[in-house]
C-alpha cells in the first residue's frame, strides 16, 4: 500500500512541477524563486508526513500534537501582536472552533494507518492542485472579502482530482464507493473551511501569514489550515458511523 500511494504523489509532484513551471513563465527572478521555494518546502512538508505515518505510532501522534500545539501559539501570537478592535471579538470564537477541529484531529491521529494515509493524500491533491489549477484557470474569486486569491476553478479543479485520487486509493481503506464519496466530500469540505476561516482570521488581523517559518508558506496555519480540519472530518464520521 505505501509503495502504491508513494508512487502517486511522486506523480503528482511531477505534473505539479510542470504546472509550477508553467506559472512562473514572465514572472521575475525574484518571484521564480519564491514560487521554486514554495514547492520545495511542500515536497518536504509531504515527505515528513508520510515517513511519520510509515514509521508508525507514536510518529504520527506526536507530530499531529505539535501541529496543533503551533496553531494556538500562532493566533496567540498574532493577537497579541496586532490587537485591532475588530479582532478583540474574534479571538476566543477562534480559538474555541480551533479546539474544536484540533482535537479531533489530534484523536484522529491515532487512527490505523489506512486511514491517515487516505485523509494525508486527499486533502494535499486538493491543497495543492486548487492553488494550481486556479493559477493556470484564473477567473472569478470564490469569495475575494475572506480569501483574495481562491478562485472558482481553482476549487472545481482540486476537488474533482482529490474525489478522483481518493476513488483512486480506495482499497487502501477497505470501503465501499458510498463511504469512500462520503469521507472524500467530508474532506474537502472541512478542508476549504478550515482554509476560508484561517484566512478571514488574517484578514480581521491584517496579516498575510501567521508566521514566516515555512519559506513560500508562511506559518504552520497556513500550511496545515487544510489538514487539521481533514482529519477532523475522518474522526468525526467514523464516531458518528461506527
Amino acid at each position: 500500500m505505501e509503495s502504491l500511494l508513494y508512487q502517486i504523489i511522486l506523480i503528482y509532484f511531477f505534473f505539479g512541477a510542470i504546472a509550477f513551471a508553467l506559472i512562473s513563465r514572465g514572472k521575475s527572478r525574484e518571484r521564480k524563486r519564491e514560487t521554486w521555494a514554495k514547492f520545495g518546502t511542500y515536497f518536504i512538508i509531504i515527505h515528513v508526513l508520510f515517513a511519520s505515518i510509515y514509521f508508525g505510532p507514536p510518529h504520527f501522534s506526536m507530530l499531529a500534537v505539535l501541529l496543533a500545539a503551533a496553531g494556538y501559539v500562532e493566533m496567540v501570537r498574532v493577537h497579541l501582536q496586532k490587537r485591532p478592535t475588530a479582532g478583540r471579538k474574534l479571538f476566543l470564537p477562534s480559538l474555541v472552533i480551533y479546539t474544536l477541529l484540533a482535537v479531533p484531529f489530534v484523536l484522529f491521529s491515532f487512527m490505523d494507518k489506512p486511514y491517515l494515509y487516505f485523509v494525508f493524500v486527499v486533502v494535499a491533491v486538493f491543497d495543492a492542485f486548487s492553488q494550481i489549477s486556479g493559477q493556470l484557470m484564473g477567473g472569478r474569486r470564490l469569495i475575494p472579502s475572506v480569501s483574495p486569491k481562491k478562485t472558482i476553478s481553482g476549487l472545481i479543479g482540486g476537488s474533482i482530482l482529490a474525489l478522483l485520487t481518493a476513488v483512486l486509493i480506495r482499497d487502501s481503506i477497505g470501503a465501499e464507493w458510498t463511504s469512500v464519496l462520503l469521507y472524500s466530500i467530508s474532506i474537502v469540505i472541512f478542508a476549504l473551511l478550515g482554509d476560508l476561516l484561517a484566512s478571514y482570521f488574517k484578514r480581521q488581523y491584517g496579516v498575510k501569514d501567521f508566521s514566516n517559518l515555512l519559506p513560500g508558506h508562511g506559518g504552520f496555519l497556513d500550511r496545515f489550515d487544510s489538514l487539521i480540519p481533514g482529519g477532523a472530518a475522518m474522526y468525526i464520521i467514523n464516531i458518528i458511523i461506527l
